[in-house]
């Protein structure tokens, strides 16, 4: 197990590895704000039994990865759409299976259609292909989105937590939230972030209308793709990954009875074989 800091795109991305290089590459891409940490390491491990050599990374702003002042990111969203791109060229690595989380997903999507020679396979989980004939999300994440609570004090560890918690809970499903667990491995992420401050705003003051939407383009992905999905997401309801499933050709589509916009231990047990069978050969 390895974890270094590699220029890309002009700046210093953090990158940890698991496994042997010789294996098939899985390149983890999680979501918007969240730094590798959220790859857990038993997860991880459980891909590289497979045996597959698996890579995951801080985004910017998150982790021990290339930092900014709060509110002021030094660049745009299609540049963390081009970083893993750019973290396969450090490695030495022509083409990957690509797994991606929510914000994730949607990265791992446009490189598949951008970049489909650097993509073996695509697993998009809690991923919307986005649309307003699909489902809103449920009324407690819409009314966090409209209520105005008291601002975080990032520096004070405790209060970080329990925020971070507490947003947590928001997109969980209806399976056992281990919140001791969640503790620790939240305050491992915030003990080697460079700037937590940093990390819970800058990707949501980037533009948003940088990237032309993927799903006019769906038709086009020539790469095996498997949609993982909580049947409680609560965020994106399961309508959004049965779209992306119909209208990527040849798509497969594996629900995860009691998963909300997450991909918790208790889903290990269906996730890990499908995405280790998904991205055998």
């Amino acid at each position: 197990m390895t974890e270094q800091l590699l220029p890309v795109n002009g700046v210093e991305l953090c990158v940890e590895t698991f496994g042997d290089p010789a294996d098939p590459p899985v390149l983890l891409i999680h979501g918007a704000a969240a730094s590798m940490d959220y790859w857990e390491t038993p997860f991880c491990e459980q891909l590289a039994a497979g045996p597959r050599y698996v890579i995951r990374y801080d985004h910017r702003d998150t982790g021990r990865s290339v930092s900014y002042p709060p509110g002021e990111p030094a660049y745009e969203g299609p540049d963390l759409f081009k970083d893993p791109v750019g973290i396969l060229d450090a490695l030495g690595i022509e083409r990957a299976h690509l797994v991606g989380l929510s914000m994730g997903g949607a990265i791992a999507l446009q490189i598949g259609l951008d970049f489909p020679d650097r993509v073996r396979s695509l697993t998009l989980a809690s991923t919307s292909p986005l649309g307003d004939d699909l489902p809103p999300p449920a009324d407690r994440i819409r009314e966090s989105f409209s209520s105005e609570a008291p601002p975080t004090d990032w520096s004070d560890t405790e209060a970080a937590l329990d925020q971070l918690i507490a947003d947590e809970k928001l997109y969980a499903g209806t399976l056992p939230y281990d919140e001791p667990a969640r503790r620790d491995l939240l305050r491992t992420m915030i003990a080697r972030t460079t700037n937590l401050a940093s990390a819970v705003t800058n990707h949501w003051v980037l533009p948003d209308d940088d990237t032309p939407p993927a799903r006019p383009r769906l038709g086009e992905v020539k790469v095996p793709v498997l949609v993982l999905h909580g049947t409680e997401d609560p965020l994106f309801p399961p309508a959004h990954g049965e779209a992306l499933a119909r209208e990527i050709p040849g798509a497969h589509l594996v629900l995860l009875p009691g998963a909300g916009h997450e991909l918790p231990a208790p889903t290990w047990n269906v996730a890990v074989p499908a995405i280790l069978a998904h991205t055998t050969g």
